[in-house]
Parts: C-alpha cells; sequence; structure tokens
C-alpha cells in the first residue's frame, strides 16, 4: 500500500532530507515550504508553497494533501524560525520576535496536526515533531526558539497521551547542532557566533564539537535526522510513543 506523507519546511536543510529519505522509501509526500527550491520540485510533484506562520497556512496545506493524495499516515512537523540570533540576549528579543517564533515553530505544528489528525487517527498513523535540544538546555541568543521548541516537545506528549489508544505513534526527534543553513549561511546564528569570537563561520563548524563538549566529535548531517524518521515512521518499533529522541553527538550528559 502507498504511504502518504507531509513535511513541512521542505524546502531545504532537514526538511529536503526528509522528503528525500520518505520518497526513497517509496511515500507520497506533501511538501509545504516558504519557497520551493528546485531540489524539492525534483523530488515530488506535490510541492506546495504556503507561509505556515499564517492562521491559515498549515490548513491549506493539509487540505492540498487530503485533496491530491487522498489521507495522511504521516505528519512532520519540521518547519521552525526565529528572527534571531539575539546576540543582546533575553532584553534584546522584542514581542515581535516572540510572535514570529512562536507562530512558525509551535502554533504552525499546532494547526497543521489539528487538520490532520482526523486522517492520521483514521489510518493509524504517526506525527514526528522536529525539535530540539535547546529545548532543555540554556540558549540565551535563542531563548524565543528554545522556548517554542520546548513547548513543541511537551505538545508532542500530549498528543501521544491522547491519540495513542487511538493507534496514533507522536514522537520527537530532538537536534544537536545540524549541518544546514543555521549555521552555514551568512546571517546565520553560526555566522554570528564565529563574528563573535573573531573566526570563520568554517572554523566555528570545525571547532563546534570539541566546544560543546560532543564525544563523537563532529555535528550531525541532516540526513541522520532524516533516518530516524523513516525509522520511527516504519513501525518496526510500534512501542516508541510521547518520547523524545536526541541525536546530538553526546552534547547533552544530564540522565
Amino acid at each position: 500500500m502507498v504511504r502518504n506523507a507531509v513535511v513541512t519546511g521542505a524546502g531545504k536543510g532537514i526538511g529536503l532530507a526528509i522528503v528525500t529519505a520518505l520518497r526513497q522509501e517509496g511515500y507520497q509526500v506533501v511538501a509545504g515550504a516558504r519557497t520551493i527550491s528546485s531540489e524539492l520540485a525534483r523530488l515530488t510533484p506535490y510541492a506546495v508553497p504556503v507561509n505556515l506562520a499564517t492562521p491559515d497556512g498549515p490548513r491549506r496545506l493539509i487540505d492540498t494533501a487530503m485533496a491530491d493524495l487522498g489521507g495522511i499516515d504521516l505528519l512532520v512537523n519540521n518547519v521552525a524560525g526565529t528572527t534571531g540570533p539575539h546576540v543582546g540576549g533575553f532584553l534584546s528579543v522584542t514581542d515581535e520576535d516572540w510572535r514570529h517564533a512562536l507562530d512558525l515553530t509551535l502554533l504552525s505544528a499546532v494547526r497543521t496536526s489539528r487538520a490532520a489528525l482526523p486522517s492520521i487517527v483514521e489510518r493509524n498513523g504517526h506525527i514526528i515533531n522536529i525539535g530540539s535540544v535547546n529545548a532543555r538546555r540554556p540558549a540565551p541568543h535563542l531563548v524565543d526558539i528554545a522556548a517554542a521548541k520546548a513547548a513543541l516537545s511537551s505538545l508532542g506528549k500530549a498528543l501521544a497521551e491522547e491519540f495513542g489508544p487511538q493507534g496514533v505513534r507522536v514522537n520527537t526527534i530532538s537536534p544537536g547542532p545540524v549541518r544546514t543553513a543555521v549555521w552555514t549561511e551568512p546571517g546565520s546564528t553560526g555566522d554570528a557566533l564565529a563574528t563573535r569570537a573573531g573566526i570563520s563561520r568554517e572554523e566555528l563548524l570545525d571547532s563546534l564539537p570539541a566546544t560543546l563538549g560532543m564525544s563523537t566529535g563532529r555535528i550531525t548531517e541532516p540526513e541522520e535526522i532524516a533516518a530516524l524518521v523513516v525509522f520511527l515512521a516504519s513501525g518496526k518499533a510500534p512501542n516508541i510513543n510521547g518520547s523524545d529522541l536526541v541525536i546530538d553527538g553526546g552534547l547533552r550528559k544530564e540522565w
């Protein structure tokens, strides 16, 4: 049976890697992104340009998936965003900064999940939220997105508790640093941190694992997050529900 997935924030980075991996597994994928990259357009005929920070964007994406595919087996809430990094810390973060982070990171997942759940319940499907280790560690320059990711993890727990008895699994994947535009592009978090340290972005990335105490000595690649999505969605370990799976190279040390 052909399985159907919806992936948000699919234009590049982790989202694009997830779409790639799901297509390789035979999924039909409706991919939502603010801008449809050429790579995404080649991967799926169901690439939907949509602003998921708006109240009607998530519903429009799910309605498109239902119209085009007839049902949803898997929803991956990957889209997130911040106007940061906020080098001035908490006091430099405005109400508009907070609204942006919460609308794009938390409320987009609330709205897509609410719209998709009737079909996911009917098909005994799965929701996977892409969180962050920053949800549980201090990150003053990313305080808004960290708080939004913590709320996203809590949302996943609540949905798993409510809908688990109906055959739906809801889990969160929380990566540490991943080699994406967040670290590699001009104006990114990586760029701001590199500037503050007086080094290049490349030097920052090379030194980051040691600075953060990552025992593997390297940051995570987007394909690793995608592989974990594929495993969770495969049903090979169906009793994983309400979990927060960390993939951070050993960054977090607590039990």
